[in-house]
C-alpha cells in the first residue's frame, strides 16, 4: 500500500524545508552589482528570462526534471520508507547548507546552487525515504544544465577558431580558395565576409544538447557508463554540425553571393541540431541493438516490489530535524557575518583620498605624451555597484597625434562583480576578438615583470575611403593586494581562497591598456610599455 502522510515523517521533513528555504531566499545571493536581490531563487530564475545569460532552456531543463521525478516516482512502486534514510538525508541536508555557506563567502552563487540542490535531495531523502531518494537523484543532477556556466564562453573562443580552421581547411580541398583571418572567412574578390560569431561556433547549443544527449542515454540505458557515453558523444557532433554549417554558408555565398548565404545561414540552425540530436540516436540505437541487456524495459528504473509500510517511531525523524535546524541556524550566523565582511584585504592600487577611487592618474609622461580625461559612462555606474573606483585617460604621442594608448583603471568594492571578464563589454561594444596571448610586462625598477593577457581584436569602422578594419591590442591584467594575475579566472581563484580561507575581502583592480597595431604587434607593445612605465610607480602598488 501507498505510504501514509505521518507526521511523524512528513512533519519534520517540512520543518527541515523551511529552514532552508528561508536561508536560500533572504541570504540565497551575496553579489548585487549586476541583480540587486537576496534571493538565490530569483537570481537563478533571473538568468532563465535575461537573454545575455544564454541560459533560456532553464524552464525546459525544470520541465524535464519535474516529469523525470513524477516517472521515477510512479515506476519504482510502492517501496517502503526506511529510518535509516533519516540520517543520510540529514547530512546531505548540512552539506548542501556548508556548500551554499562557500558559494556565499566566495560570491559564487553557482556553487550556491549546487548546495541548493543537494539540500533539496535531503529534504525529499527525509520525507520518502531510500525510494524518494532513488527517484530524485537524477532528475536533481539533471538541473545542473540550468545553471548559467559561463566558463562557456571561453571554451567558446577556441571551439570557434577550431571551427573555422576546420572549415576553411575542407573548403580549399573543395576548390573554394576562401581567406581565413581569424574568425573571419572572406572572398578574395570581397563577394561575402562572414564572422563567425559565439553562435555559430556551437556554445550557445551546446549546454541544451549535451543535456538532451544525456537524457537519452538515462531514458535508454539501464547503465550508467552509457549515460556518459551518450553525453560525450554530443560534443564532436556540435563540432562536425558547425563545420557542416559553415561549410554550407560559404559554399553557398560562393556559388550565389552573399544573399544565398544568408539564406542558409539561417536554415542550418536547424540543420545542425539535426546532426548532433540524429547522431546521438542513431548510436543509441546501435547500442540498443548490439546489447538488448542494456536497455532500460521498464520506466523509471527497476520494479521495487509493493511491501506495507510500516510508520517509523516518533523517535526516529525528529532528532535528526533538530540536527538540521541547528545546522541552519549556525549557517545563518556564518551568512550574515560574510555578508557584513567589508573590503579590508587592502588593494595594490593606490587610492585617491576619497578612499574609493585609485588615484588619479598623471598628465603628463616625459616630453612626448599627454594625458586626457576620459569620462566612466552612465551606464557602466549603473550598472557596476556605486562603490565601484574608476581613473582613466588617454594618453596621446605630441610628436604623433595619430599614436593614442588608453589606460583605465576599475577597483572593485566589497561586491566582485565590480569586475567582470573583459571578452564580455569587448564583445558587447563591437569589438571582434580575433586571438589572444600571454605577455609579461616590466615593472619599473623591479627585477621581475608581471603577466598580463593581450587580446588581439578589430572593429569595422567608416571611413570616407570605405568600410575599414582597425586592429588593436587590448591587454589587461587583475591587481591584488599579494599578486598580480592575468587571467579572470586566476583572480576569481585568489578571490575565493581568500574569502573562505583567511575572511579577507580585496579591492581587486581591473587594469587595461589598448592602443592601434596598425604599425605592428612589437610597436604596439613596446607603446604599451611606455606608457605602462610612466604610470605604474603613480597607481600601482607593486608588480
Amino acid at each position: 500500500m501507498t505510504p501514509p502522510l505521518s507526521p511523524t515523517r512528513y512533519l519534520p521533513a517540512g520543518l527541515c524545508a523551511l529552514a532552508g528555504a528561508a536561508i536560500f531566499q533572504f541570504w540565497g545571493n551575496a553579489t548585487h552589482g549586476y541583480i540587486v536581490s537576496n534571493s538565490l531563487f530569483y537570481w537563478w530564475g533571473f538568468q532563465w528570462v535575461n537573454p545575455a545569460s544564454e541560459t533560456q532552456h532553464g524552464f525546459l531543463i525544470l520541465g524535464i526534471s519535474a516529469f523525470l521525478l513524477h516517472r521515477n516516482l510512479k515506476g519504482a512502486g510502492n517501496a517502503a520508507s526506511s529510518r535509516e534514510a533519516f540520517l543520510p538525508a540529514a547530512c546531505a541536508m548540512a552539506l548542501g547548507l556548508g556548500l551554499h555557506v562557500l558559494g556565499f563567502t566566495a560570491e559564487q552563487a553557482r556553487l550556491s546552487i549546487a548546495g541548493l540542490l543537494v539540500f533539496m535531495w535531503g529534504v525529499l531523502a527525509f520525507a520518502g525515504g531510500s525510494r524518494w531518494a532513488r527517484a530524485s537523484a537524477f532528475p536533481l543532477l539533471f538541473l545542473v544544465f540550468a545553471i548559467p556556466l559561463n566558463a562557456l564562453d571561453s571554451a567558446g573562443f577556441w571551439l570557434r577558431m577550431w571551427v573555422v580552421g576546420t572549415s576553411g581547411a575542407f573548403l580549399h580541398a573543395l576548390g573554394i580558395h576562401v581567406l581565413v583571418n581569424g574568425t573571419q572567412l572572406l572572398s578574395p574578390d570581397g563577394t561575402y565576409d562572414y564572422d563567425v560569431a559565439a553562435a555559430c561556433s556551437g556554445v550557445r547549443s551546446l549546454v541544451a544538447l549535451s543535456a538532451l544527449s544525456l537524457l537519452v542515454g538515462y531514458l535508454r540505458f539501464n547503465r550508467k557508463a552509457l549515460w556518459v557515453v551518450m553525453f560525450a558523444a554530443c560534443f564532436p557532433l556540435v563540432y562536425l554540425g558547425n563545420v557542416v554549417r559553415i561549410v554550407s554558408i560559404v559554399g553557398a555565398a560562393q556559388r550565389g553571393g552573399q544573399a544565398w548565404g544568408d539564406r542558409v545561414h539561417e536554415a542550418m540552425g536547424f540543420v545542425v541540431f539535426a546532426i548532433v540530436l540524429g547522431g546521438v540516436l542513431g548510436i543509441a540505437e546501435v547500442l540498443s541493438r548490439w546489447r538488448p541487456a542494456w536497455v532500460v524495459q521498464a520506466p523509471g528504473g527497476p520494479v521495487v516490489t509493493p511491501r506495507e509500510y510500516s510508520t517509523p517511531s516518533g523517535r526516529g525523524p525528529w532528532p535528526a530535524a533538530i540536527a538540521v535546524v541547528v545546522a541552519s541556524a549556525v549557517a545563518i550566523g556564518l551568512l550574515v557575518r560574510a555578508a557584513g565582511m567589508p573590503a579590508t584585504g587592502g588593494s595594490g592600487i593606490v587610492l585617491a583620498e576619497d578612499g574609493v577611487n585609485p588615484v588619479s592618474l598623471p598628465t603628463f609622461l616625459g616630453d612626448d605624451w599627454i594625458g586626457r580625461r576620459s569620462e566612466v559612462t552612465q551606464i557602466e555606474r549603473q550598472v557596476l555597484p556605486p562603490d565601484t573606483g574608476y581613473s582613466r585617460k588617454v594618453y596621446v604621442s605630441l610628436s604623433d597625434p595619430t599614436k593614442q594608448v588608453f589606460l583605465s583603471v576599475v577597483l572593485s568594492g566589497r561586491d566582485r562583480t565590480s569586475i567582470h571578464r573583459p571578452e564580455l563589454c569587448l564583445v558587447g561594444q563591437g569589438w571582434t576578438i580575433r586571438s589572444s596571448f600571454a605577455h609579461q610586462f616590466a615593472y619599473p625598477g623591479a627585477p621581475e615583470g608581471f603577466p598580463a593577457t593581450v587580446l588581439r581584436v578589430e572593429k569595422e569602422l567608416i571611413t570616407p575611403r570605405g568600410r575599414v578594419e582597425e586592429p588593436q591590442l587590448f591587454a589587461y591584467y587583475f591587481v591584488g593586494s599579494q599578486a598580480t594575475v592575468a587571467t579572470h579566472w586566476q583572480r576569481l581563484g585568489r578571490d575565493s581562497w581568500d574569502r573562505i580561507a583567511h575572511g579577507r575581502s580585496d579591492r581587486w583592480a581591473y587594469v587595461v591598456v589598448q592602443t592601434g597595431s596598425s604599425d605592428g604587434e612589437q610597436a604596439a607593445l613596446a607603446r604599451l610599455q611606455t606608457i605602462l612605465d610612466g604610470t605604474l610607480p603613480a597607481f600601482q602598488k607593486h608588480a
